[in-house]
């Protein structure tokens, strides 16, 4: 794997980055196993440089070279030939915090990214790019269920527990009517770039096959404020194409996302774990009965 200094070499001799005043700052790569380093020019945060495993780098590269007309997107500098790094631009502001509105960003998201997803071909698998291929989103949707589920235990009820797997039965019976699209696959507000309390920028891909209402939920779902009936049914009148669903197949995805949620927050964010459960004790009353 190439060191930060032999990347800095590279770039400048290709002529792509000019040998004045850069600064280097390492930064936390969250729950990545990558290292990244923010590339400043005369002070200003220029471009990041991500080092990491050749299959994430050719899939971040992919992605970012997919959507490149997708404004809220870092564009890409340079990829080397081995895969060992990708440099992007650096997108100005902070995550998580002082993001405005729900509904404000959420309406951003859904014109500017949502909407333009694009369709695979039938034979490519489901999942993760990098991570296990599926044969149906059923078998992801199973997948998450049991994940969720370890991490939970009993913190929720054993009527809930079983609610939900009722639920994951009747999402899977729609799983057939889903199209394949090329997901973000991680759209939450710890990837999503904010300035002055608006939407900046959408970072770190994890690409995903899957049905596009996968990414919208999640991103629904990624805080706890606003968890309620009506910024979901106003956001979802915004998504193109959405005809084809329900109220009640609507409120089901919500409602397993959040249960997926509880899950991930137990394991990598406990701070909202409290929040996320008060807002469990008003949607559980939307489960399905036996």
């Amino acid at each position: 794997m190439k060191k930060i200094n032999e990347i800095l070499d590279i770039l400048i001799n290709k002529c792509l980055i000019i040998n004045d005043g850069l600064e280097l700052k390492q930064l936390r790569s969250g729950t990545t196993d990558g290292v990244l380093y923010t590339l400043s020019a005369k002070k200003m945060p220029t471009y990041v440089i991500k080092i990491d495993n050749p299959k994430i780098i050719n899939s971040t590269q992919d992605f970012l070279l997919t959507y490149n007309d997708v404004k809220l997107m870092p564009d890409v500098l340079y990829t080397d030939d081995k895969k060992e790094f990708i440099a992007y631009s650096y997108i100005a502001g902070e995550t998580h915090y002082n993001r405005g509105s729900k509904m404000e960003w959420m309406t951003i998201l859904i014109n500017d990214l949502f909407n333009k997803y694009k369709k695979v071909d039938s034979d490519i698998p489901w999942g993760r790019v990098n991570g296990i291929h599926r044969n149906s989103w059923s078998d992801f949707n199973q997948s998450s269920l049991e994940s969720a589920q370890n991490n939970i235990g009993d913190l929720l009820t054993s009527e809930d527990n079983n609610r939900v797997e009722f639920l994951v039965d009747k999402l899977n019976t729609y799983h057939f009517q889903h199209e394949k699209y090329y997901l973000h696959g991680d759209t939450g507000v710890h990837n999503f770039v904010y300035m002055e309390k608006q939407l900046k920028g959408i970072i770190d891909p994890s690409p995903l096959i899957g049905p596009k209402v996968y990414d919208f939920t999640y991103a629904f779902c990624s805080s706890p404020d606003s968890l309620d009936l009506k910024t979901l049914l106003s956001a979802f009148s915004l998504w193109n194409n959405n005809s084809s669903f329900t109220s009640e197949q609507l409120l089901n995805e919500v409602l397993f996302q959040l249960y997926t949620r509880i899950g991930v927050c137990i394991k990598v964010h406990p701070h909202d774990l409290n929040d996320y459960l008060e807002a469990w004790k008003e949607w559980r009353k939307y489960l399905p009965a036996f």
